[in-house]
């Protein structure tokens, strides 16, 4: 397991413990066996869709050579799935018929449910009615696959407090269930698991932009909620000590570029709190990136000077999402639309940018957005 430093560990009930040292130990076993290996790349190239292909923008940002790594063509229209199918595979390894997560944007519950049908598993996603409100065809596609998604209707409604439910439902189910935490949060070894994982992006972009452009990229870009996409990307990248790693998160949900150090979901990383150390509320028009805290990994990475972290508000992300749309034939989710806004107005000509998802499931809220004029 990686060192982060002063952030991670475990900061859970003693339920949970033996729970969470029997998924370590899996997790340690796998790593070892050939067998989960070669079962994961099957599903990774016969059922995800891998390798996701890189894409040159010509038109979004003239003078600039940008590249999209596009995991928006994946099978169910995003990152999520890597995770999803690796820690499916390890569920039915340690013999778990149940499945609970966590949804914002609904990527995550729709990779979730889309493993649970594929395996055959009960699934409960939980979700905060207001991004149920803003991602409604997610939550139609979960209920198709099969899962029940069960609402969430206290504090800002949205991903933090669908989080806290899914960890209460696992607290009382531990024993029959598995929690399939969406990003790279949460009590060891969940930010180290899921970031390697995803880190399947990182390592296919790498070989590819080397073979694209014949170089290194300069930087590489990625929007940061929880934190999975961008961590999954900087992975490939992070022993070249020439090429800087760039999160961009929302303006409204920045806890990197203005948190403090605190707990959250079972982990020490970098929050968004008050001086009594009350979580705050984050905002986004982004679903995926509404969320008061990060990854223990990428405050590590913040903190030892490896990446740098910047923001994009909502307006940001609306006009590149509109941007992208209409000088490429690209619609992207909203969470990328902010490493996108960043990427351009980078002083760097040779950028790779992490386009995490597709953006359907986003329309409506952006459509009501636009100048009319311009939509």
């Amino acid at each position: 397991m990686r060192d982060f430093g002063d952030y991670g560990g475990r900061y859970v009930p003693e339920t949970l413990i033996p729970a969470l040292d029997e998924l370590e130990r899996a997790w340690e076993e796998a790593q070892a066996d050939d067998a989960f290996h070669a079962e994961l790349h099957a599903l990774a190239t016969t059922y995800v869709g891998r390798p996701s292909p890189l894409t040159l923008i010509e038109r979004f940002a003239p003078g600039k050579k940008i590249y999209l790594k596009r995991e928006d063509l994946n099978h169910t229209g995003a990152h999520k799935i890597n995770n999803a199918v690796g820690q499916a595979v390890l569920a039915k390894r340690l013999g778990k018929q149940r499945i609970v997560a966590e949804t914002g944007a609904g990527q995550h519950g729709v990779a979730t449910a889309t493993v649970c049908a594929r395996f055959g598993f009960e699934c409960v996603v939980y979700m905060g009615v207001e991004d149920m409100r803003r991602q409604r065809p997610n939550v139609e596609r979960m209920r198709l696959l099969g899962a029940e998604v069960r609402s969430v209707d206290f504090g800002t409604k949205t991903l933090k407090e669908a989080t806290s439910e899914a960890i209460r439902d696992w607290i009382t189910n531990v024993e029959t269930t598995h929690y399939l935490i969406g990003s790279c949060v949460g009590p060891a070894p969940y930010p180290e698991l899921v970031a390697e994982l995803q880190s399947v992006i990182g390592r296919e972009a790498r070989e590819q932009f080397l073979a694209a452009a014949d170089a290194l990229p300069e930087a590489v870009v990625a929007c940061v909620g929880g934190g999975s996409n961008a961590i999954g990307l900087f992975r490939g990248f992070v022993d070249d000590v020439g090429v800087r790693l760039v999160g961009v998160e929302a303006a409204g949900a920045a806890s990197l570029a203005s948190g403090r150090v605190g707990v959250l979901h079972g982990a020490r990383s970098s929050i968004l709190a008050d001086e009594d150390g009350q979580v705050a509320d984050a905002h986004s028009i982004s679903a995926g990136l509404d969320y008061p805290g990060v990854g223990p990994e990428h405050a590590f990475l913040r903190d030892t000077g490896r990446a740098e972290y910047r923001t994009a508000t909502d307006e940001d992300a609306i006009a590149a999402f509109a941007d992208l749309a209409r000088t490429e034939g690209i619609i992207p989710a909203l969470e990328p639309a902010h490493a996108l806004a960043r990427a351009r107005d980078l002083d760097a000509e040779l950028i790779l940018v992490g386009l995490s998802g597709r953006g359907d499931k986003d329309l409506a809220e952006v459509l009501d957005r636009l100048d009319p004029a311009n939509a």
